[in-house]
């Protein structure tokens, strides 16, 4: 209970790191490694079970600042949870109600009554429903499952009561399995059920030790291991199943729909996969990996958005150059765009649209790993004119800013024609004194003008912002779009992985002639950015973990091994849904598969496992066959049932010969003479070579025995 308790202020940790909440986890390790010692110590009084935990978690405190600089802390790691996934003050509670029950325990206090206990759960169901408004769903169902384990166990004593905790524990174990399944949890969940059904063992069977319950436990898991796997691979998950448990509301990772200066600067610090990529022939070259993510329309003159408005029809495009061919794995973002290289030829699936400004924006948010296959081009040509409707959005200039709408009404005299005010507007950005960089200076109520005319230090969502507000002061068509670019090759994957800190934003502007047009404004600032990474760039931006990891060659190829191992379990587990099913059977040669062969080849996978299983227990109970000695012996006996009374299955070889005396006197001599010569046989001592040979004897005396029967 303690290593419980344990585990949810570890949880608690993982969640919350703040200042304020740093003493009361002190405060809870110190409390949990008392009971700790007094538990392993009996007769240890309260101070003596403090003073012994204070001095050895002090003594620990030197390995544990050198762990938090030095110990690689690897992307995706089931340390990087997601915030706001847990209710902290559930596993706060459990705890104390744990340190409650182990310090009665120790001290012979007494535990609090039924109507404090039922006062006490009222009180903690009413605090799950004001932080969740429900005790429905994973969330407020695990939190509600913890409290009330923990306020279970001030009233645990008889042993049902002890398999309904164990029982609370695998049903905690389960939540946790439905709601994070990355591989690094893997082995903990293993070793978490293992532990359970040893504590299950260990209640069933009383007397038994610690080894034995591991080692019965660790034997039942291993045995039921394939009819996992069976259920794993042929059980039909059909859409919509139960356990399709629906998320609640979760803080979105990555980009959003909406971008302000500053807002992508957030997420060079996330070194976490946002997807990964892999090309079914030659990639494009970095500077042409631009990944398209959410199309901003709208700008109030600080933040811009997506458009609010309807949606236009797209229009007819021709595609130049070579189609790339790909496969992406989503990372979940919860939100409904997914990621395409530049411009997608069509959508990946029937619930995913291809808009009119080449989003791919789905029914649903993406709250699970996703794959998907895509087909993009690099250069394409409108086939007709820009419809008025995405003229008029596109061109709408956002309030004040008066500065930059002088700049740009000064550029565009200059200029002849629209590509002529875009070099011209580059041009001016390049000559500008503008410097990139990742802390730009907070922007006032007009940032566009603040930007160009003062700071001239800014991120790409900086020059995006300003570049497009430019070109729509000058009357073109043009808008913000925002996704990543670029991406790090892993040579033991062979794919591509953009991380959360290659996020990027760019413009696209109408050319006539061209249709949209993809203008970095970026690159007219630091065009090195397009062929290295922000952390490339800017080495100044890694942290103390990036620095140490980019430093050492063995810790990068770790790096890549266990981002490999985890796009690896993600595809073939995580994502192995009821499609990766009819394709497993399909390679199994089943043609048309569908969910009568699933159910089919489950039900033969496990009559062959029950009856391996069968045999294998079949095997174990069958007695040894009985050896010489024990066949010549009874022979004998029947050979003395016929004659006499049958043997008795109490009696040993010379009671036997007396019931036989005393009914066939005239049997007395020879049957007494071989029963005790069994009986030195089986129970003296003689040497290996003339027992043998003695046993050879006996059994051929046996076989000439010949017994008259009795006379009427």
């Amino acid at each position: 209970m303690v290593g419980a308790g344990l585990s949810l202020l570890l949880a608690a940790c993982l969640d919350r790191q703040s200042l304020a909440r740093a003493p009361l986890y002190a405060l809870e390790a110190w409390l949990a490694c008392s009971a700790l010692a007094a538990i392993a110590s009996e007769g240890l009084g309260v101070r003596a079970a403090l003073r012994l935990a204070g001095g050895a978690l002090l003594i620990a405190m030197p390995l544990a600042v050198l762990l938090f600089l030095f110990f690689p802390r690897l992307p995706g790691a089931f340390w990087a949870i997601p915030r706001g996934a847990e209710a902290t003050w559930a596993s706060a509670v459990a705890l104390f109600l744990i340190a409650w029950r182990l310090t009665s325990e120790r001290a012979g206090m007494r535990l609090p009554g039924t109507v404090a206990r039922a006062l006490l759960a009222l009180a903690l169901v009413a605090i799950v429903l004001l932080e969740f408004h429900t005790v429905n769903g994973l969330a407020a169902g695990t939190a509600l499952l913890m409290v009330m384990s923990g306020l279970k166990l001030l009233e645990t004593r008889a042993r049902r009561d002890q398999f309904v905790m164990v029982g609370a524990g695998l049903s905690l174990l389960l939540a946790a399995c439905l709601d994070r399944q990355s591989l690094a949890r893997a082995p903990l969940y293993a070793l978490e059920a293992w532990l359970a059904c040893s504590a299950l063992a260990a209640i069933a069977s009383e007397g038994l030790g610690v080894r034995a319950a591991l080692r019965l436990a660790g034997g039942a898991l291993l045995i039921a291991m394939p009819l996992a796997v069976l259920l794993f691979l042929f059980f039909p998950r059909l859409p919509g199943a139960f356990w399709a448990i629906p998320r609640g509301a979760e803080a979105t990772t990555g980009l959003s729909d909406t971008m302000s200066p500053g807002s992508i600067v957030k997420l060079v610090a996330d070194y976490e996969p946002a997807f990964r990529v892999q090309f079914a022939s030659a990639a494009p070259a970095p500077e042409e990996r631009y990944w398209r993510g959410p199309v901003l329309h709208d700008f109030d003159g600080h933040t811009w958005r997506r458009s609010s408005g309807a949606f236009h029809p797209r229009e007819r495009l021709q595609y130049i150059g070579r189609p790339y061919r790909y496969r992406v794995a989503l990372e979940p973002t919860h939100q409904r765009w997914w990621l395409a290289l530049d411009t997608p030829a069509q959508s990946p699936a029937s619930n995913v649209s291809l808009t009119y400004d080449n989003q791919l924006v789905a029914a649903e948010p993406v709250r699970e790993p996703l794959s998907y296959d895509a087909v993009s081009y690099l250069r394409t040509r409108s086939l007709e004119p820009l419809s008025a409707s995405s003229r008029r959005e596109d061109t709408v200039r956002s309030r004040g800013n008066p500065a930059a709408l002088a700049l740009a009404q000064t550029l565009r005299e200059r200029a002849g024609s629209d590509a002529e005010f875009v070099t011209a507007t580059l041009e001016y950005l390049h000559r500008g004194g503008f410097v990139y960089s990742l802390t730009p200076e907070p922007l006032g109520a007009d940032a566009i003008d603040d930007f160009l005319f003062n700071t001239r230090t800014g991120f790409c969502g900086h020059y995006a912002s300003a570049f497009v507000t430019l070109m729509r002061a000058a009357g073109i068509p043009a808008h913000v779009v925002t996704g990543y670019l670029g991406g790090e090759w892993n040579p033991v994957g062979g794919y591509f992985v953009v991380r959360q800190s290659d996020a990027h934003a760019w413009a696209e502007v109408w050319l006539e002639g061209r249709g949209w047009t993809r203008i970095d404004p970026t690159a007219a600032v630091a065009p090195e950015r397009l062929r290295r990474g922000v952390l490339d760039l800017l080495p100044d931006a890694l942290t103390t973990r990036e620095r140490l990891l980019r430093s050492s060659a063995w810790l990068t190829r770790l790096l890549q091994q266990w981002d490999a191992a985890n796009a690896w379990w993600s595809d073939h587990v995580v994502r192995f849904d009821y499609p990766a099913q009819l394709d497993l059977l399909g390679r199994l040669g089943v043609r048309s598969p569908d969910v009568r062969y699933l159910g089919w080849a489950f039900m033969l996978a496990l009559t062959l496992w029950l009856a391996i299983i069968a045999w294998h227990i079949g095997r174990a109970a069958r007695p040894a066959p009985p050896d010489v000695l024990s066949r010549a012996y009874a022979r004998l006996c029947r050979k003395l049932a016929r004659v006499a009374p049958a043997r008795a299955l109490h009696q040993g070889p010379l009671s036997y010969a007396e019931a036989v005396s005393a009914r066939r006197p005239d049997l007395a001599l020879p049957v007494r003479a071989l029963l005790e010569r069994y009986a030195h046989l089986r129970y003296g001592r003689a040497d290996a070579g003339a027992r043998e040979e003695s046993i050879e004897e006996f059994r051929r005396a046996v076989a000439r025995l010949s017994l008259p029967r009795p006379r009427p």
